[in-house]
């Protein structure tokens, strides 16, 4: 079964236009300010189908609540949620998800960066290029397409290095930054843990000179990672795993109707295999993209086996 988030997240056409002139464009909570993660022109830009459009979604409550969607992102941005309270020094760039067609911000970015500043961890929110700009699925092909460019990925990379830059600035140890995705955001979550020796666009600045490597990752319900050209049980040839992909922590339901298991599974056995530190949980019944929101389902509890691994791992006091 293909996304229903996917189908909800299916843009609007829109006449295009000066996305500085629209109301609509998602903007952070009072307190928070967003800033283009690039300097000048977004390097490898593809057209969007319209500007910028934030819309609550109302038709498919998650958790009895309504979620926000972002679609046609052409100008990524990112938005750091400080700890509140005691700083513990860890940073996690949160992707939200969407099928690389649109983000669930709130869901799966907002609602996550203001978890992780309680815990006394930079949350630091990427809003990345959409539509198209990842492996999705084409409902016309009935395929996975993937893109000759993937600027989801150059956003991560930009990102990660903007974030070790700043380091000092935001009281964040560059030692201790991580990512941490759901669906589409859980396959760049393994995309960023697998690609960060090379640039996929040329620096521009001081930042693109820092390591875009994470120190650690957490993709939850991940989508993508299997290889949908062959019939055996075999991981995307697009995630390169080696024994220098950072630690990593795998969520995802028995149940999910989105992304089958089997991308949890698949990712698990070729890390295991590369010696790469992993913890994954299972559970019976969850679904997809349920964020933090509570459910009745046991596996809503996951935010609590994150705290506690980050401390197993080294990043966190215990």
């Amino acid at each position: 079964m293909k996304p229903w988030i996917f189908t909800l997240c299916v843009a609007f056409v829109f006449a295009f236009g000066d996305l500085r002139a629209q109301t609509n464009v998602w903007q952070p909570s009072p307190g928070h300010t967003q800033v283009s993660i690039w300097p000048g022109a977004v390097p490898d830009a593809q057209p969007v189908p319209g500007p910028e459009m934030a819309t609550t979604v109302t038709n498919k409550l998650i958790a009895g609540k309504p979620w926000l969607r972002v679609d046609n992102v052409s100008q990524p941005t990112m938005t750091v949620y400080s700890p509140k309270g005691t700083n513990t020094g860890v940073a996690v760039v949160v992707f939200p998800g969407g099928g690389y067609n649109c983000l669930a911000i709130d869901l799966e970015g907002t609602e996550i960066c203001e978890w992780l500043a309680s815990k006394g961890i930079t949350g630091v929110l990427l809003k990345y290029r959409v539509p198209g700009s990842g492996p999705h699925w084409d409902p016309q092909r009935k395929r996975r397409v993937v893109p000759k460019v993937l600027t989801a990925l150059e956003d991560a990379q930009r990102t990660l290095g903007l974030v070790r830059f700043h380091a000092a600035e935001w009281h964040i140890d560059p030692h201790k930054i991580g990512v941490l995705g759901f669906s589409a955001g859980g396959h760049l979550v393994a995309a960023i843990s697998t690609r960060f020796d090379k640039r996929l666009y040329r620096a521009v600045d001081a930042a693109d000179k820092k390591s875009c490597r994470p120190d650690f990752a957490v993709p939850v319900y991940p989508g993508h990672m299997l290889e949908d050209t062959s019939t055996e049980f075999e991981l995307n040839p697009t995630i390169p795993v080696t024994g220098n992909t950072p630690p990593t922590f795998l969520l995802q339901a028995e149940d999910d109707p989105v992304d089958e298991v089997r991308n949890s599974l698949v990712y698990y056995t070729a890390l295991k295999n590369a010696g790469v530190p992993v913890e994954m949980h299972l559970y019976a019944q969850g679904g997809h993209a349920y964020g933090l929101r509570r459910t009745k389902f046991p596996i809503t509890g996951w935010p609590q086996l994150v705290e506690t691994w980050l401390g197993t791992i080294g990043m966190t006091p215990q």
